[in-house]
C-alpha cells in the first residue's frame, strides 16, 4: 500500500494575482527531491494531481500551483483578466523563488505542459526530470495542422464567454479527445469541472492561442532536458506518432503510450502514470548520478 501524502494550501500574493497553491509532504521520505506539476486549461491543480500523487513515492516534497484562471488562483479585485504564457511562467518562478525551490522535477499537463517547456527552456539551472502530459503545441507533427487545431480552440473561447459556455465546453472535449469512450457521469463532472470559471478558461485557451503565433516549437523542443511523454491510447495517431519520432530521433525523450485512456489521462488512469514516473526518475537519477 502505498503512503499518502499530507497537503497543505497555501498563497502567495503578487502585486496583480494572489496564487493559490497545494504543497504536499511524503510521511516517510526523506531524500530531498521536490516535483512541480502544472495542471492543464479549466481545471484546479488539486482535482488534476490528486489522485496521481498519491501514487507516488519518489520525491519528498510535490508543488501543485493554481494558474492563474482556474481554481482558487484569483486577481485581488476578482476580475477574470486574460494573461499570457509567460507570465504563467513568471509566476512559477515567484512561487519557487519565494518558496527557495532553487532545484526541482517539472510535471505539465496539456496547457501546464507548454508552460512546463517554457520554463525549462527560460530557466534551464533549475530543472531536472520533466514530464510531459498531452502538452499543448506538441499535439500534431505539422504545425500547420496545430495551428489550424488553435483556431478551433479560438472559436471555443468565445463560445465561453456566452451564455452558451457549455456548448463551448463540449466542442472543447470534442476537439481535444475525439475518440473518448466515457460514461455519462464522467462526462458531466468533467463538464462541471470546466464550468467552474468559463471566463478563466477561455483566458487559459486564448493564451496557448496567442503563444502559438511566437514560439518556435524547434528550439522550444530543443531546449528540453530528459523528457518523459504520456499519451492517451485513444487519442488520435498523429500526436502518437510525432511523439514516437521525438523518441526516435532524440536521446532524451521518452514516449509512453497508456492504454485504454485519451486526453483524460491523469484523471483516469493516475495510477498507470504514477508508476512509470516513478520509474522514469530513477532511471534519470541513476543516470545523472554517472555523469
Amino acid at each position: 500500500m502505498r503512503s499518502r501524502y499530507t497537503a497543505e494550501k497555501r498563497t502567495l500574493r503578487l502585486p496583480d494575482q494572489v496564487i493559490s497553491y497545494h504543497l504536499y509532504r511524503h510521511p516517510t521520505q526523506t531524500n530531498g527531491q521536490r516535483l512541480v506539476l502544472l495542471h492543464g486549461a479549466g481545471v484546479a491543480g488539486v482535482d488534476t494531481w490528486g489522485a496521481l500523487i498519491n501514487c507516488l513515492d519518489q520525491w519528498q516534497e510535490i508543488l501543485v500551483p493554481d494558474l492563474r484562471g482556474m481554481g482558487e488562483t484569483v486577481s485581488p479585485d476578482g476580475a477574470e483578466v486574460a494573461f499570457t504564457a509567460d507570465t504563467l511562467v513568471a509566476d512559477l518562478s515567484a512561487l519557487a523563488d519565494h518558496l527557495s525551490w532553487w532545484s526541482f522535477d517539472l510535471g505539465g499537463y496539456s496547457l501546464g505542459g507548454m508552460v512546463a517547456m517554457l520554463f525549462k527552456q527560460q530557466r534551464s539551472d533549475r530543472v531536472a526530470k520533466q514530464f510531459l502530459l498531452e502538452p499543448a503545441l506538441l499535439d500534431r507533427p505539422s504545425w500547420q495542422e496545430t495551428v489550424t487545431l488553435r483556431q478551433r480552440y479560438a472559436q471555443t473561447a468565445e463560445l465561453l464567454r456566452t451564455p452558451s459556455s457549455r456548448e463551448g465546453i463540449r466542442n472543447f472535449l470534442d476537439t481535444i479527445s475525439p475518440n473518448r469512450k466515457t460514461a455519462a457521469q464522467a462526462e458531466e463532472l468533467a463538464i462541471s469541472r470546466l464550468a467552474l470559471r468559463p471566463e478563466g478558461f477561455a483566458n487559459a485557451l486564448d493564451c496557448v492561442s496567442q503563444a502559438i503565433h511566437r514560439i518556435s516549437r524547434e528550439a522550444l523542443v530543443a531546449a528540453q532536458g530528459d523528457v518523459s511523454s504520456f499519451i492517451g491510447g485513444l487519442s488520435v495517431e498523429p500526436m502518437h506518432q510525432y511523439h514516437r519520432d521525438m523518441a526516435e530521433g532524440l536521446p532524451n525523450w521518452h514516449y509512453f503510450l497508456v492504454p485504454g485512456t485519451d486526453h483524460s489521462l491523469p484523471f483516469q488512469k493516475p495510477r498507470q502514470v504514477a508508476k512509470v514516473m516513478d520509474q522514469e526518475v530513477l532511471r534519470y537519477r541513476e543516470v545523472a548520478s554517472k555523469t
